[in-house]
């Protein structure tokens, strides 16, 4: 098949097809960046010879090199026989136009405050050059710190996460944006190591994967590790840890927001007396919610 192959295979536009070919006779699984068998070859073959990831057209027909065929093959083979997701492959993921470094020992970043970030959170945030300090809780790669870093010109970030290992992945990240003075990772069960610091915003985007649904994973997620996804029974969990302990972190007027993906009905029945706001983006519909200081104080007979 080697021989085969880059003997063969001798334009980046034959590489594509033999690829979608492969992708779709493996039954392999998307969701790291792409949602097809194209998009996941071009991302694997663009990004491999090292051409733009937005700029497919002009090359179609260049010949690769053996050398660059035989790299392409090697990738392209891992991602079929290990169920490698591609951003693993490539040491890459991105969100909007922002790259992050990842490798196994994050989860591929994937969420739905990439869009909401765009705008600067708005209308929960008023001003964006207002916020002085903000969290990204169970941070991973880093990635939704550092897009809090540039939709919040003026604020210092906090990125927590428990895991050491996913910590140095986004500390290579926030050196490379050059935002060491801003962004600071932090190791802490959530909020164990700041006990006494309070945020204009804190996001998070914790384990949210019910044990039902850990146990039917494909194959690609298998290589992500377990503790950024599994959450119990409900995968609620560490969920119920943030709504007990949020309220203290808060500024007054200050926001919550929590990512669960496809658990809000897991949400609503755990908390219904919770006074959550969901919001939509434009590619998803009740993927995360929104609470207040207030509404948070209030819920829990605190006062605020």
């Amino acid at each position: 098949m080697i021989n085969s192959a880059t003997e063969e295979l001798v334009t980046i536009r034959d590489w594509l097809r033999w690829a979608v070919s492969r992708f779709n006779d493996a039954g392999l699984h998307y969701g790291h960046g792409t949602d097809n068998a194209w998009d996941e070859a071009v991302w694997i073959v663009l990004a491999t010879l090292h051409l733009p990831r937005d700029t497919l057209e002009p090359f179609l027909d260049a010949r690769l090199t053996h050398a660059e065929r035989l790299t392409l093959l090697d990738r392209l083979q891992q991602r079929v026989a290990q169920r490698l997701p591609a951003a693993y492959l490539l040491g890459e993921a991105w969100l909007g136009d922002f790259r992050f470094q990842v490798d196994p020992r994050v989860i591929v970043p994937r969420s739905y405050f990439a869009e909401l970030l765009e705008d600067g959170f708005a209308p929960w945030i008023e001003d964006p050059d207002e916020v002085s300090a903000a969290l990204d809780l169970c941070t991973g790669s880093g990635c939704l710190a550092i897009v809090m870093a540039h939709a919040f010109p003026n604020a210092t970030i906090d990125a927590i996460d428990i895991s050491p290992q996913a910590l140095d992945v986004a500390r290579q990240n926030i050196a490379d944006y050059g935002l060491g003075e801003r962004v600071q990772a932090v190791e802490s069960d959530l909020f164990a190591t700041v006990k006494k610091k309070r945020y204009d915003l804190i996001i998070c985007n914790p384990p949210y994967v019910t044990t039902a649904a850990m146990d039917a994973l494909p194959a690609e997620y298998r290589h992500e590790p377990s503790l950024a996804l599994a959450a119990g029974t409900d995968g609620l969990d560490v969920v119920r840890r943030i709504l007990a302990q949020a309220h203290k972190h808060l500024t007054p007027g200050g926001v919550l927001a929590v990512e669960v993906g496809h658990n809000q009905d897991l949400v609503t029945a755990a908390f219904p007396d919770l006074p959550a706001v969901w919001l939509d983006t434009a590619n998803a519909e009740g993927k995360v919610f929104v609470l207040t200081r207030e509404d948070l104080s209030a819920a829990s007979g605190r006062g605020a």
